[in-house]
């Protein structure tokens, strides 16, 4: 299955709101998405990417067939960090398993990495979302470590591990 990561566009709000209303998605994403999650909340979310810099902020509706399928985005980090970015992705359910991921991961680190100066990009997947930790190692990021108790998702403490890529590398 191949897909393709394009720039957001303001209808792609439904199905946006779609993939997002999930709870096996928002097990495994930071707190602070509303639940369910709204057509509203999918347009307001569009409306800031599409209005943040584009040099510090590189965010992407996932597609299949022309489907929005997830998202993903690399985020600049500040001060020192600053050559630095974070990525975050996700994809609807019915679509894990197929690859699709590990694509999109690859089409933002080589978009990334030609449009800007950022030198490193790393994720922070919660250690035990295995998909997640093997979509970054078919991606050619390398696991750095494990960060012990770093989060407290759901009323429970849990570890992190820290992957990256460097733009040397790809």
């Amino acid at each position: 299955m191949i897909c393709r990561i394009r720039k957001w566009e303001l209808s792609d709000a439904k199905e946006l709101s779609m993939a997002l209303s999930n709870r096996k998605i928002q097990d495994n994403l930071r707190d602070g998405l509303p639940y369910p999650y709204t057509e509203q909340d999918g347009a307001n979310y569009i409306s800031a990417m599409l209005s943040a810099d584009e040099n510090e902020t590189f965010a992407f509706a996932i597609t299949v067939d022309y489907k929005v399928v997830g998202s993903i985005g690399v985020f600049r980090q500040g001060n020192i960090h600053r050559q630095t970015a974070e990525l975050g992705y996700y994809v609807a359910e019915e679509y894990w398993g197929k690859g699709i991921m590990t694509e999109a991961v690859n089409q933002i680190c080589e978009y990334v990495f030609e449009k800007s100066d950022i030198v490193r990009i790393y994720a922070e997947p919660f250690a035990h979302n295995v998909a997640s930790c093997r979509v970054l190692e078919k991606a050619g990021f390398q696991y750095e470590g494990t960060l012990r108790s770093n989060a407290v998702k759901n009323g429970k403490v849990i570890d992190m591990k820290m992957y990256s890529l460097l733009k040397c590398e790809i």
